[in-house]
C-alpha cells in the first residue's frame, strides 16, 4: 500500500525559506512521478511543482517559478520542495502526490496523496 507523508512545514517570516519533504512507504519514488500541490483556506487545491522519473524533467506553476525547486533523492526514497523568498500568498497546506503518469501527477486526479503539511508565512 502506497503511503505518502509530508514534513517540514511551519511558520516562517516573509522572505524566508522552508524545505518540505515527501516520504513514500510502500513505493519506490524512482518509479513514480511526484508532485506538490497546495490549498489555501477557501481556495481550490492548486498545482505547485512536479518531477518525473528523470530529475531533469520538472514543472512549476508560474507563481513559484524561480523561487521553488523540486528534487528527488532516490537512495533515500524522498522528494523535496525547497521554497525560497516565501510570501504570505504561499500560506497553505502543502500536499505531495504520486502517480505513474507525469500528466496525472499535475492534476488532482493523481493516484496517491499525503495528508499535507501546513506552511504559514507571516508578513
Amino acid at each position: 500500500q502506497v503511503q505518502l507523508v509530508e514534513s517540514g512545514g511551519g511558520l516562517v517570516q516573509a522572505g524566508g525559506s522552508l524545505r518540505l519533504a515527501c516520504a513514500c512507504s510502500g513505493c519506490t519514488v524512482s518509479s513514480y512521478a511526484i508532485g506538490w500541490f497546495r490549498q489555501a483556506p477557501g481556495k481550490e487545491r492548486e498545482f505547485v511543482a512536479a518531477i518525473g522519473w528523470s530529475v531533469s524533467t520538472t514543472y512549476y506553476a508560474d507563481s513559484v517559478k524561480g523561487r521553488f525547486t523540486i528534487s528527488r533523492d532516490n537512495p533515500k526514497n524522498m522528494v523535496y520542495l525547497q521554497m525560497n523568498s516565501l510570501n504570505p500568498e504561499d500560506t497553505a497546506v502543502y500536499y505531495c502526490n504520486a502517480d505513474r503518469s507525469l500528466v496525472a501527477v499535475r492534476t488532482t486526479a493523481a493516484d496517491y496523496w499525503g495528508q499535507g503539511t501546513q506552511v504559514t508565512v507571516s508578513s
